[in-house]
């Protein structure tokens, strides 16, 4: 029993999951409404349910962040992204004389994925072929980003009165959001292409050492190209989303720091960021962490101002939970406990003497 409890607590998801029981059981305790969830017109409520769609954007945005970081790179362009894909859908609905009409929202949103995969594809190039450092590459898409974002605006909030778009975003399919679902077809497909085919071992390679794996015959600049393809369509997806929530592109806002947030739940999966192995569930559940995090400042009324040091805080508790220099100080120090018998009892060896 002993040594099936050492396994488990030893898995890589283990503490990402025990954090996220742990915070849902705070904000139970604290508000047992937290977990109540209701039924309304074939639609589910609830603070679990809001921390599902909520979660949609930072899951599409932390998947592709994942498969990036795991070719020991950084996008940075994310977020930028998002206010660009936002803007290019929204643009075309209000240029539109049928906004409502199902086919112009789909040529709105294939449009908005095929510059993001644009982008994406930058992003690779500079990277891959030019052979610029990653954080520098994307920071340039970050920079420019949202200029590029004004001017498909120019300059304003576009907002539209689009239903079919507004359901990307808010709809309900089977009691679940949309959104949420959109997010989990994602991790479907990024699992299944990363794990279930030899692509996720050959990204792992990349990452763990680039130079080796090229020698080996990989093609490490294909891999890394495609990594940063794929974090471009799903930010731009996400962008979608975003967009969808307010029916509004704003080019300064949409997105504010969500590479940040992206970073922090892959790290929190068990990601590392030195490149090579990898979690796609740790990442899932990383996501879950930041939006119930996030979400508890929210339901515990903190204080907006007061909501930034409570974040900081909680992160840096979850962060200790998972640190591996931690967990060791706490087996060395339960191992260091002095010993129950006495002192003063003689050993069998005295005895036998």
């Amino acid at each position: 029993m002993r040594e099936f409890v050492s396994r488990v607590t030893r898995h890589r998801l283990f503490w990402p999951v025990a954090a996220l029981v742990a915070l849902i059981a705070i904000n139970a305790i604290a508000q047992p409404r937290f977990l109540k969830i209701t039924i309304r017109d074939g639609q589910m409520y609830g603070a679990l349910i809001d921390v599902m769609r909520n979660s949609a954007p930072l899951m599409l945005v932390a998947l592709g962040m994942t498969i990036v970081i795991a070719t020991r790179g950084i996008d940075l362009s994310v977020g930028a992204i998002i206010a660009v894909s936002g803007a290019v859908a929204l643009t075309i609905i209000d240029g539109s004389d049928t906004p409502d009409a199902v086919p112009t929202v789909l040529i709105a949103v294939a449009a908005a994925i095929l510059v993001s995969l644009i982008l994406g594809v930058w992003n690779g190039f500079l990277v891959s072929t030019l052979g610029i450092q990653p954080i520098i590459a994307t920071l340039v898409l970050m920079l420019a980003g949202r200029g590029i974002a004004l001017l498909i605006t120019d300059g304003f909030i576009t907002t539209v009165n689009s239903d079919p778009y507004k359901w990307i975003a808010t709809g309900y399919v089977v009691f679940l959001p949309v959104a949420f679902l959109i997010a989990m077809a994602a991790v479907a497909v990024v699992s299944l292409v990363e794990r279930r085919t030899a692509l996720g071992m050959l990204t792992e390679a990349v990452g763990i050492n680039p130079e080796a794996s090229r020698l080996a015959g990989v093609r490490s600049r294909g891999i890394v190209m495609g990594a940063y393809i794929a974090s471009g369509v799903l930010a731009g997806i996400a962008g979608i989303i975003v967009a969808g929530n307010t029916s509004a592109a704003d080019a300064n806002n949409a997105g504010l720091f969500i590479e940040l947030y992206a970073i922090l739940a892959v790290v929190l999966g068990g990601t590392s960021l030195m490149g090579g192995k990898f979690s796609i569930a740790g990442t899932v559940i990383g996501v879950l962490i930041v939006t119930t995090l996030d979400s508890t400042i929210v339901f515990l009324g903190v204080a907006p101002a007061r909501s930034p040091v409570f974040f900081a805080f909680a992160v840096i508790l979850v962060v200790l939970l998972q640190s591996p220099a931690v967990h060791r100080f706490a087996r060395k120090f339960k191992t260091s406990k002095p010993s129950s018998v006495d002192e003063d009892t003689p050993t069998k060896a005295e005895v036998s003497a």
